[in-house]
């Protein structure tokens, strides 16, 4: 489809304001602008520097990518100034008073309505009141929900079904009604049932469900070759409209563009990429976590001891922990001299790590992660099997989508989901060792890393001329271009 037909398209970007959500819209942004889309991304003045940033080669090549900002009324709704700022992830106790603000927005959100008029408008699904305020205008809202069809799949079901409420205790599996594929789940690594009281935040996961089904569709990070089943049974059997148009992360072509994803990375991405350079293929063990999952010291300890007991070289991403009054130095949490120990055979990254561009290194044999969804699709890209470490949200179907489904990762071995900043299961450092060696030794690693790389193909396959979700986004584009003639 020639760029010249979507000229006229004019479409809003409204990313919640989290590192996890706004990565994978820049990214969406940046693609439907490689269409010939005038993409405006929506977000404050704090995070339009790091977008600036990221969007940067895509202005360069003449794609109409902007930004428009709104403050933030962190005053109005008694949070810290500037901690709406994705680098400064709000601590729980804020939650409600954060989703409070982001409810003010709505004003000024629809000023920028009013004044740009745009054609569609593609928000969070923690932004409920968007589908409002574009029915207002009458205009389509597109939801995205950043995970997988799998989890949208796993997690309706559970709402419809409850199977969880015919169990008698909490580590007593049972399977989810009518989601193909017989995957079971207990009650541990569920989401804890809601308060009974309305807190602010069930508030909004209600409204959040109750927008989506009035919105025009949802837009889905991930491609139709890699969850068939639960793409096919999202539309057909849930009977909701979904375009599948990712991996979004392929959209970001050269070294550059990949670096400049999220962050200002902890480290050179030319030194990190050296280091890998000097090393064998399939050969090191990548551990990540995320922006948000917060491990206590000891278990950060027994991660050390478990990757030096499985002798295999590793890169390890460690969320920067500040000193605080009273807390010990920084390094503690490591064994007695296991950065010497290490030389040459481990890089620990302390902060933000440039993690398509390490995944994507032929020296990598496996990632350890706690299955966020944008995370696992990059190891699906890469082509690396995986060890999982789910925490919380939908990480454990995640989870089982890549360890079952798939078949391209092992449990680590964590049953209990927490919620967010709290502290989970406390895995031993035996464990660590036992999944580190079963993914990167032997025949069972061997097939993993086969299948994982044939996913990987498929995932190039489906976003160049023809495949699967180059389609899917012509063909929205095309059907969002028809409501305005």
């Amino acid at each position: 489809m020639g760029s010249n037909s979507n000229q006229a398209l004019h479409m809003f970007f409204f990313p919640m304001l989290a590192h996890g959500h706004m990565i994978p819209m820049v990214d969406m942004a940046k693609l439907f602008a490689a269409k010939g889309v005038k993409a405006t991304i929506i977000t404050t003045p704090l995070n339009a520097a790091f977008i600036s940033k990221t969007i940067k080669r895509a202005k360069t090549s003449g794609h109409g990518i902007h930004i428009q900002t709104i403050e933030f009324p962190c005053a109005e709704a008694g949070l810290p100034i500037g901690c709406e700022n994705a680098d400064s992830i709000p601590s729980p106790e804020y939650f409600p008073a954060f989703f409070v603000a982001t409810g003010l927005l709505q004003e000024p959100f629809e000023q920028l309505i009013l004044e740009h008029r745009p054609d569609c408008v593609v928000a969070d699904i923690f932004l409920p009141w968007v589908t409002d305020s574009s029915a207002k205008f009458g205009i389509p809202r597109l939801v995205f929900h950043g995970t997988s069809f799998f989890s949208l799949c796993a997690g309706e079901c559970m709402r419809l079904y409850e199977p969880q409420k015919n169990v008698s205790s909490d580590s007593e599996p049972f399977v989810i009604p009518n989601l193909p594929g017989e995957v079971k789940m207990t009650r541990m690594q569920t989401a804890p049932p809601p308060e009974k009281e309305e807190t602010v935040t069930v508030r909004v996961m209600k409204e959040a469900k109750e927008s989506e089904q009035r919105s025009y569709g949802v837009v889905v990070n991930s491609f139709y070759e890699l969850e068939k089943a639960y793409a096919d049974h999202y539309r057909n059997v849930l009977g909701r409209r979904a375009w599948h148009i990712g991996p979004l992360s392929l959209c970001n072509r050269d070294a550059e563009e990949k670096a400049n994803r999220g962050k200002e990375a902890s480290i050179d991405e030319h030194e990190c990429l050296k280091w890998l350079d000097a090393k064998k293929p399939n050969s090191v063990v990548y551990i990540c976590f995320g922006s948000v999952a917060n491990f206590p010291d000891s278990q950060l300890r027994d991660i050390a001891m478990g990757l030096e007991a499985s002798g295999h070289q590793f890169i390890w991403v460690v969320r920067k922990k500040g000193k605080k009054d009273g807390e010990e130095e920084e390094g503690s949490w490591l064994p007695e001299g296991f950065e010497e120990r290490m030389e040459g055979k481990g890089l620990i990254i302390r902060g933000w790590a440039p993690q398509v561009l390490i995944l994507e290194h032929e020296a990598i044999g496996a990632f350890v992660t706690h299955c966020g969804w944008n995370s696992t699709l990059e190891g699906v890209v890469a082509g690396v099997p995986m060890v999982t470490w789910p925490v919380f949200a939908e990480q454990f179907y995640n989870e089982k989508l890549a360890t079952e489904v798939l078949k391209i990762g092992v449990p680590v071995g964590v049953k209990k989901y927490v919620r967010p900043m709290g502290v989970g299961d406390s895995i031993k450092w035996d464990a660590v060792e036992k999944a580190v060696k079963r993914i990167m030794e032997g025949e069972e690693a061997e097939e993993m890393r086969n299948r994982a790389k044939v996913f990987s193909q498929l995932a190039r396959r489906a976003v160049e001329v023809g495949g699967s979700s180059y389609s899917d986004l012509d063909a929205l584009i095309e059907e969002l271009g028809s409501l305005t003639h």
